[in-house]
């Protein structure tokens, strides 16, 4: 069946300023034809509301690239076992979005127009089903938290060992859902590359309103169980490059691109890699003494730390994308950026100014780096 990505994406922009309403309008549609479904969701849903429109926003505009299209769709089919989403759901979901683009498209709707969108959801659904289906993996894994250790008053760094063999890559994010708030996932970097035994650390900053966070932070000791859901990201090191490597963090962004840092120790590739970590204080830059030791350890390993606020601080102060031109040039490296978003744009953008080639900047801002 074939899609028609310029009428989807015309009609599309007729209700994007209506985005709130039509979220709570979606929801309500769904739940009334099938109260069942209500389960499958957190009990609060502003959240939750957000992203199914981001999602749909990024699939609107993602429908002529197909390949982007696959790898997402595939991916979020994936994702979404771990709320127990199952295919016997999708023509619901397709029939509550389709009534609401009907209802926010203020008169511009037409036979035609539903028609196109109609062929555009049962072939994404199809994606996603396929991805779900295709994947040998459980839709969750059990972890047990066996080291937990408070850095500052909101940044946390433990250990969590899975039940079962865990798969993923250094520069992955894992969901992950705690006891206090069932049906609530959120996205966190892994900090360590895979190992032997198993464990995944993580840095997790209590961000406010942070449900999750927060309780990762405040109320997680030795011994309790979390569920994790099966990784995603991109932000991985290319094996065929022989650049040497820039590395920007941000705050507990340092997760990732510690894990790729060991990576790149474990590999048969020599890289010389720069970290540049930055964050507002001193305080803030919560790992540095293991850096350092990093540091000492690895020739091919250069540390640097910035912070924006403190005056106090004996070294390098500034915002960490304003401080990259303080070096000498970048425009040979493979650059990593990990951190929040707006650090990750400005970053990118800074670089792109020093001569980088946006092909060699690689971020995920799916990640929670806050």
């Amino acid at each position: 069946m074939s899609v028609n990505p310029h009428l989807v994406k015309e009609s599309f922009t007729h209700v994007e300023p209506f985005a709130d309403n039509m979220t709570a309008y979606f929801y309500g549609r769904l739940f009334a034809e099938d109260p069942k479904l209500r389960a499958l969701f957190p009990a609060a849903m502003d959240t939750q509301r957000d992203r199914i429109f981001h999602a749909l926003t990024r699939i609107v505009w993602s429908l002529d690239s197909p390949g982007t299209l696959d790898a997402y769709l595939s991916q979020l089919g994936r994702d979404h076992r771990k709320f127990g989403v199952c295919p016997e759901h999708f023509p619901v979901l397709g029939r509550a979005l389709i009534a609401t683009l009907r209802k926010f498209s203020a008169g511009s709707w037409t036979a035609e127009i539903e028609e196109a969108w109609e062929q555009a959801y049962e072939t994404a659904a199809q994606i996603m089903i396929n991805g779900a289906t295709e994947d040998p993996g459980p839709a969750w894994w059990i972890g047990e938290v066996v080291e937990h250790e408070r850095r500052s008053h909101d940044i946390a760094v433990f250990t969590v060992r899975p039940g079962t063999r865990y798969p993923f890559t250094a520069g992955q994010h894992v969901p992950i859902q705690v006891s206090q708030w069932p049906r609530v996932w959120r996205p966190y970097s892994v900090a360590n590359a895979p190992q032997p035994d198993g464990v995944l650390r993580f840095h997790v900053r209590a961000v406010p309103a942070g449900w999750v966070s927060g309780a990762l932070v405040r109320e997680t000791r030795i011994g309790d169980t979390l569920l994790l859901g099966p990784p995603s990201g991109s932000m991985m090191l290319d094996p065929e490059s022989d650049r040497d490597l820039l590395m920007v963090a941000g705050g507990t962004g340092l997760a990732p691109l510690k894990s790729l840092i060991e990576q790149v120790a474990r590999s048969e590739r020599q890289h010389d890699v720069h970290l540049v970590f930055g964050a507002r204080t001193e305080r803030e830059l919560y790992d540095l003494p293991d850096l350092r030791r990093l540091e000492r350890m690895f020739h091919w390993l250069r540390v640097t730390a910035v912070v924006a606020q403190d005056s106090r601080f004996d070294g390098m102060h500034g915002k960490v994308p304003d401080v990259l031109d303080r070096f000498d040039g970048w425009a040979d490296h493979d650059v990593y950026i990990s951190g929040p978003p707006a650090m990750i744009d400005h970053t990118a953008r800074a670089l792109q100014g020093l001569g980088v080639a946006p092909a060699r900047i690689h971020h995920d801002s799916s990640g929670r780096h806050l």
